[in-house]
């Protein structure tokens, strides 16, 4: 079962779809991330793990990456804010705010001590280098 909760239900869906002017549209068009939608590529090497999270409209301050031995959790504050106004007369002010987070398992433990992380134009790089000898164990099947 995925354990990243998604905002909306069935049930809001198809009130939406019955009664579609009941729903206010963000002026600013664009919506909150949805946790699924932190895409990230995971490349390997014999020793690192580089991870490239793609994590637009977020400040870095707001990221938050932990490592613990083989899994990674990404975490990041979304704060959206748009505000028009006309002679010192505000017409509409809209914010967004929530959270949004993935995580994921590496087949091998990471050396903290040496992982670094990189934020540049909505890019996360994260270089994970493996830990001196925490190797995958082969079995041989008898």
């Amino acid at each position: 079962m995925n354990s990243l909760m998604a905002r909306g239900s069935l049930l809001d869906e198809i009130f939406r779809d019955v009664s579609p002017g009941f729903y206010v549209t963000p002026l600013h068009g664009d919506p909150l991330p949805d946790p699924v939608q932190i895409k990230i590529d995971l490349k390997e090497n014999d020793l690192a793990y580089t991870v490239h999270a793609e994590l637009p409209g977020v400040s870095k301050e707001d990221i938050h990456v932990s490592v613990d031995r083989g899994t990674v959790l990404l975490r990041a504050e979304v704060k959206q804010q748009d505000v028009q106004t006309q002679d010192d007369k505000v017409l509409r002010s809209e914010r967004y705010f929530g959270s949004i987070a993935r995580s994921f398992q590496l087949p091998l433990e990471i050396d903290q001590s040496q992982a670094k992380a990189r934020f540049d134009n909505g890019l996360l790089t994260l270089t994970l280098p493996k830990k001196q000898g925490s190797h995958a164990q082969h079995l041989k099947i008898e």
